[in-house]
């Protein structure tokens, strides 16, 4: 297939797509300016505190969930991801040639190896001011109230799912969160939907119908389409980062990124295609793209239900003992 020829790209396919992906981009970034770029827009009340929707706590990168789970653990959970990711990742690039980043599914398993890096030190630098008492259990405190059964919207909203599983009590004490918690942030909440995109697409679409019959599954294989989720769910279960769901716009920019930078490479080189589905000169290209447009949003909302599940659980067993205890205050 000649990528590189006009006759290829002037299509009514291309045009449907491109102008597809300009919105999306126009969309994205919209949202993005709203809750984080206008000064005036994206805010919320908190603590009787006016504070961007989005907005995240410098030690919210290196706490656990709970404050009985000592941030050490949470340390020694990131550097063993990241050494085995990168070593996967190593292998993966050693056997098959740095050919393997054409494809979705190592660009999300870099961002994922990159977040447990980013996360590794962070943990290092926060383990450090844990020893140092900087951040204690003054600053976090469960939340007693009394009479108060368990519900979900209480504890994680959809929209921002942002509550710590302690609920924590906010003081002057805990400094807001620099351009690199930010960075870190988002960088998680992007892996959140892309592992999941990444799997499904594969093991629901490119596994049962565009791989050739008889084909084997080697382990690298394997774990390219499922470890990176495995172990990004296990951070998820420690970490206190909070979810906000409008940084779905920074999910869509990043799969936009990746499409725009396949046509890009295309039109100047002809070369095959990492996924048969990219190929816009297949007739039902545009309702392709269109599905896998629209798998992104459960995707990414996977992911934020797993974490409201988790804030929802903790109330419900914090409310269960005190039953069980017969407080009846």
């Amino acid at each position: 297939m000649r990528t590189a020829a006009a006759s290829y790209w002037l299509t009514w396919n291309f045009l449907f797509l491109g102008l597809g992906v300009l919105v999306l981009v126009g969309i994205a970034a919209l949202i993005i300016w709203k809750y984080e770029g206008s000064p005036k827009l994206g805010i919320q009340e908190r603590d009787n505190k006016k504070k961007k929707v989005g907005f995240l706590y410098k030690d919210e990168a290196w706490t656990t969930c709970h404050k009985s789970v000592h941030p050490a653990w949470l340390l020694a959970y990131r550097l063993i991801a990241f050494t085995f990711l990168l070593s996967m990742l190593s292998s993966d690039a050693y056997l098959n040639s740095t050919d393997i980043f054409f494809f979705y599914t190592q660009w999300t398993f870099s961002l994922v190896t990159i977040y447990f890096g980013l996360g590794s030190s962070l943990s290092i630098y926060g383990c450090i001011q844990y020893r140092k008492g900087v951040t204690g259990a003054k600053v976090y405190c469960i939340d007693e109230e009394r009479n108060d059964s368990p519900t979900l919207e209480k504890n994680a909203s959809l929209p921002g799912v942002s509550k710590d599983l302690s609920s924590i009590e906010e003081t002057d004490v805990r400094e807001p969160a620099g351009y690199l918690g930010y960075v870190f942030q988002i960088i998680f909440q992007v892996c959140a939907g892309a592992v999941v995109l990444t799997d499904c697409v594969y093991w629901l679409l490119i596994y049962p119908f565009f791989l050739p019959s008889g084909s084997g599954l080697q382990f690298l294989v394997i774990g390219m389409h499922s470890i990176n989720a495995i172990t990004l769910l296990g951070d998820v279960i420690l970490n206190s980062l909070r979810f906000p769901f409008f940084r779905f716009a920074y999910f869509v920019l990043y799969t936009c990124t990746f499409v725009s930078f396949q046509w890009l490479v295309h039109m100047c080189v002809s070369k095959w295609w990492p996924y048969p589905f990219l190929d816009i000169s297949y007739k039902y290209a545009p309702l392709v793209y269109l599905m896998v447009g629209v798998v992104h949003l459960p995707c990414y909302g996977m992911f934020a239900l797993v974490i409201a599940l988790k804030y929802w659980l903790a109330r419900l067993f914090k409310w269960i003992i005190r039953k069980l205890s017969g407080d009846k205050q």
